[in-house]
């Protein structure tokens, strides 16, 4: 082992410097700097190379991170970015928004240890950041081009990943999506500040650069029913993501100024964009100078709360029904947005939005963690007398995200779903109820991380590629066959 490692004992860890807290909320500028070579490396020279490699292990993808960070110590970025994308089809994109804190790092050694985490996320973005800058990253070339095609339906991180896979294999490849840009909730959902536009646009032109073709603007249903698509193609993927904001059943909730958190997060990144937004424009999902509550816990709840900020709101808090030990979103992004001014209101749970026409304010009542239920967490139980009020202009609900109702979307009765609403699949083989119809993402899985999407993605192209071979095997069906 080189002796450059094991530096956990005589190197403190070290992030990459942190915009100030007042600076960052002026703009939606990425809040790290950029590692400097010699701090990138003394970092990755932190790791322990244990035997067993418990970050790797705890990664969705399995990335073969101790490896990289070894070659970062010693300044072989090349051959490290080249290990880095050999498992992750959107490395520079995981870097910056996987929760790192309760993956990789999380369960690194020496963070168990008591020494801090190695800075995994912060190196892996050093390398691909370095990498498209020498211009190391290059589209896809496969050996050789098969006759077969394979349609994908979104354009979001499975999608992506399953795209850049089957391209790999030589497959022709079609993505249909309903926006008008690449990349899903990577582009529409999560703010500037985790993900500059710019970083998705680079990664979809190259794969584009690869031979996939990008249907924008096109809905399923609308467009072209899921039968057309299937004529088209040897296989189909459904990679749509989920998109439906859960409701919260409580009195006053369709009172003006109560809105769902995507709707807020689309409008604010689509003014970013440099897009005509009549509802910001009109002040209906504009909070400048308006108090905020943000109901939730998880991601979705950091980014709307921390988006708030940045255009200016009199006041944020979040209101989230169980303690800061029990929330599902990062710890990391939590401590960010207190940095820059969010007031988190813990065990608080909105019992009634009130106001006249328009939200004026937020009855809630104060919880008591109780028995825990079947998943291992505590039962949030309100405390009676214990209501109190949150004034508020704007009310946006962050509770999570649920699936469409694809059968109908998609003029596709027989698509079979979960009791969820989540498109089932054999998940020996990925396929849905539908002959030659996979699926993959978060309409499968439900809302879950981009890291799992990409998984899915590389996990569902090689069923795909399986199931078209086998078609060519038994002489079932020609590579773009019509479907009875």
């Amino acid at each position: 082992m080189p002796s450059r490692m094991l530096k956990f004992v005589s190197v403190d860890q070290r992030l990459p410097d942190k915009r100030d807290a007042a600076a960052r909320r002026e703009d939606f500028d990425e809040i790290y700097r950029e590692f400097d070579p010699g701090r990138a490396a003394d970092q990755a020279a932190r790791c322990s190379q244990c035997g067993v490699p418990f970050c790797q292990v705890h990664c969705p993808l399995h990335n073969n991170i101790p490896d990289w960070l070894m070659l970062t110590a010693e300044g072989r970025l090349e051959e490290a970015y080249e290990l880095a994308q050999a498992t992750n089809n959107l490395p520079e994109i995981c870097g910056r928004i996987c929760p790192q804190d309760r993956l990789c790092e999380g369960n690194c050694v020496i963070e168990q240890a008591g020494h801090g985490t190695v800075t995994i996320g912060s190196v892996e973005r050093y390398i691909t950041e370095t990498a498209w800058e020498r211009g190391w990253v290059k589209p896809v070339r496969p050996l050789r081009e098969l006759e077969a095609s394979v349609g994908i339906i979104g354009a979001g991180p499975a999608g992506l990943a399953a795209a850049e896979e089957l391209r790999r294999r030589g497959y022709r490849v079609d993505i249909y999506d309903r926006y008008d840009r690449i990349g899903g909730l990577l582009v529409y959902g999560i703010p500037n500040f985790k993900l500059e536009k710019d970083v998705v646009a680079r990664r979809a032109k190259l794969i584009a650069e690869a031979g996939v073709t990008f249907h924008l603007d096109f809905e399923v249903g609308r467009d072209a029913t899921l039968q057309e698509l299937r004529q088209r193609h040897a296989a189909l993927l459904i990679a749509t993501g989920v998109y439906k904001g859960r409701d919260i059943k409580v009195p006053g909730a369709g009172l003006g100024g109560v809105v769902p958190a995507l709707d807020y997060l689309m409008a604010s990144n689509r003014q970013g964009l440099g897009d005509q937004v009549p509802a910001i424009d009109d002040g209906t999902l504009d909070t400048r100078d308006k108090h905020v509550v943000v109901v939730g816990g998880g991601d979705t709840a950091m980014d709307c709360v921390r988006t708030a900020v940045r255009q200016g709101a009199r006041s944020v808090k979040c209101l989230y029904r169980r303690d800061r030990q029990n929330m599902p979103g990062s710890q990391r992004e939590v401590a960010h947005a207190e940095e820059e001014g969010v007031e988190f209101v813990w065990l608080a749970a909105p019992e009634a939005f009130l106001g006249d026409g328009k939200v004026a304010a937020v009855r809630a009542a104060r919880i008591h963690l109780g028995v825990a239920d079947s998943t291992g967490r505590q039962t949030p139980t309100a405390i009676p007398g214990s209501s109190f009020t949150v004034e508020a202009d704007i009310v946006i609900k962050a509770l999570g995200f649920d699936p469409e109702d694809l059968p109908r979307l998609f003029g596709a009765p027989e698509l079979g779903v979960t009791r969820w609403g989540t498109v089932g699949i054999d998940f020996r083989t990925m396929m849905t109820s539908l002959d030659g119809v996979f699926a993959a993402g978060d309409i499968v899985r439900g809302a879950s991380l981009v890291v799992w999407a990409v998984r899915d993605g590389r996990d569902v192209a090689a069923q795909i590629d399986q199931y078209i071979e086998a078609q060519k095997t038994d002489g079932a069906a020609a590579p773009n066959r019509a479907v009875a």
